[in-house]
């Protein structure tokens, strides 16, 4: 079953200022991997336990790591859409806290 992507628009926004190079690799990395089984943790795929994010959410929070850009998203099940909550810059030596 094939989930729906929504992008809010906060992360449109922070999408919206990243250089298009980029920022086709994470509508690409979206594509292909949160729209099926976007719940699967993988080498790129975890789930945030404990941490609260400044953005709003439902829990739990996922992260995809797409090159040094973190796209956060929640799941819901029942209507079976990923929403795609924000999309940050994650410099090097920095923690998730950090970057969240």
């Amino acid at each position: 079953m094939a989930f729906a992507i929504e992008i809010t628009s906060a992360a449109y926004d922070e999408l919206d200022n990243i250089k298009p190079y980029y920022r086709r690799s994470i509508i690409n990395a979206i594509d292909k991997q949160l729209t099926h089984e976007p719940t699967t943790e993988s080498k790129n795929r975890k789930v945030l336990a404990g941490i609260q994010p400044g953005f709003e959410h439902e829990t739990p929070v996922w992260e995809l790591r797409v090159r040094q850009y973190r796209v956060y998203y929640d799941v819901d099940h029942e209507s079976t859409t990923v929403f795609i909550r924000a999309v940050r810059q994650k410099p090097p030596h920095t923690t998730t806290e950090q970057t969240i």
